[in-house]
């Protein structure tokens, strides 16, 4: 363990065979400097457990805003993500820190890795914990290759399916944000233009097809793999948002069962798609938000979601390349 570090435990927490604890939970030592320091002097080290741990929690440093949390984000080094092509309502906050999803409190977020629907997505995505939830709030998360081999296990053949053939997703975007929908992010803030050729340039780019709607457009990505093989692990990852799609990406312009198929357009067997999300349930950590708190995540080994709260709350987030 690194000097400025102690790791502490909590009853959430899981431990695998490699006698790992999911998350990691690192806390000052007596006599560590900042947090920022911290990890600038032990940046290889946390690279390395969070390599192993696919999650570390930074709790109980002296963090409050939203320029301390962009300070810990810039202290790592990683380079920024723009955000193209997500699905989430956020907003820029300062540097590099976002809102998180500003879906309605009473809305849960399903399980998923984060724009795994896209081509380019973050390798690393850390969260902060401005405002602790009166009550619920958890981002629950998961390890990506456990879901993988009890869905193996369990459903070899839609498995088998899903790496012949990959999903496609759907989804219907208005042209400016609605809050009040968890993938209400509009077709302007998507792509970062309000130009539809600058637009269907940068959907090219992802590798998704536009059509335009008299008030918006529909988007159509895929097919695309729902398995992935994350080299730097060699082992096999279950990387996809099929199941936050098919439960969740629910508005007036959007029909969730419609929002994901396999890549060759055939319907995803609803049991199966729900037996999944039991299993991520089941495996997955909730641990309650505490003000201060910093997760990252290796967005590679990890799926997050989001359980719903009781006001107020305020979870920020940075994503990386």
């Amino acid at each position: 363990m690194a000097e400025s570090f102690t790791e502490i435990h909590s009853p959430e927490q899981k431990q695998y065979t490699n006698s790992i604890h999911f998350p990691l939970i690192l806390t000052p030592t007596l006599n560590s400097s900042s947090l920022i320091d911290a990890i600038k002097s032990h940046k290889t080290w946390l690279q390395s457990q969070l390599h192993s741990a696919g999650a570390i929690l930074f709790r109980g440093f002296p963090l409050s805003t939203a320029t301390d949390f962009n300070d810990v984000v810039e202290a790592f080094g990683f380079d920024e993500l723009p955000y193209v092509g997500g699905a989430a309502p956020r907003s820029n906050v300062v540097g590099r820190v976002f809102t998180a999803n500003e879906s309605p409190p009473h809305q849960k977020i399903p399980f998923h890795h984060e724009m795994a629907q896209v081509p380019e997505f973050p390798s690393k995505l850390f969260f902060f914990c401005e405002i602790e939830p009166k009550n619920g709030g958890e981002t629950p998360i998961v390890l990506s290759h456990i879901i993988y081999e009890r869905m193996r296990t369990k459903h070899p053949e839609f498995v088998q399916q899903l790496e012949e053939h990959g999903l496609m997703y759907v989804r219907v975007l208005g042209e400016g944000d609605n809050p009040a929908s968890p993938i209400g992010r509009g077709w302007k803030s998507t792509f970062l233009t309000d130009d539809k050729s600058v637009a269907e340039q940068r959907a090219a780019k992802l590798g998704m097809k536009l059509e335009w709607l008299e008030d918006g457009v529909k988007t159509i990505m895929g097919p695309i793999p729902g398995i992935k093989f994350d080299e730097s692990r060699q082992r096999k990852v279950w990387f996809n948002s099929m199941v936050a799609a098919y439960t969740g990406w629910e508005d007036e312009r959007n029909d969730p069962v419609k929002a994901v198929t396999f890549g060759d357009g055939r319907p995803l067997p609803a049991d199966i798609v729900y037996d999944c999300l039991n299993i991520l349930e089941e495996e997955s950590v909730a641990i309650p938000w505490k003000k201060g708190d910093v997760l990252l995540l290796d967005n590679w080994a990890v799926l997050h979601s989001r359980r719903s709260f009781d006001p107020p709350r305020r979870v920020l987030a940075s994503l990386c390349k």
